[in-house]
């Protein structure tokens, strides 16, 4: 995480803040000491993990997925 001073992060604040959107935090210090974490509103805090399974029920994945090209990639390998 990239860390700047109270001058720097003043003058190129935009830049910072975009930054930050995109999932590039970073920590704004004062004579090197670190004062505060600037991170996107989306980020999930420490301990937090992504949730999984949020698409359920809206993706349907046939029961042949595994074998879908296989006479192709069976060609392929043999001629």
């Amino acid at each position: 995480m990239q860390i700047v001073n109270i001058h720097e992060a003043k003058t190129h604040l935009s830049r910072l803040v975009e930054k930050a959107a995109r999932g590039e935090g970073f920590v704004i210090a004062k004579a090197g000491k670190p004062l505060v974490k600037v991170t996107a509103l989306d980020t999930p805090a420490a301990g937090q993990s992504r949730r999984l399974g949020f698409l359920a029920g809206q993706i349907a994945v046939p029961d042949d997925f595994d074998q879908i090209g296989s006479a192709e990639i069976e060609h392929l390998f043999r001629g």
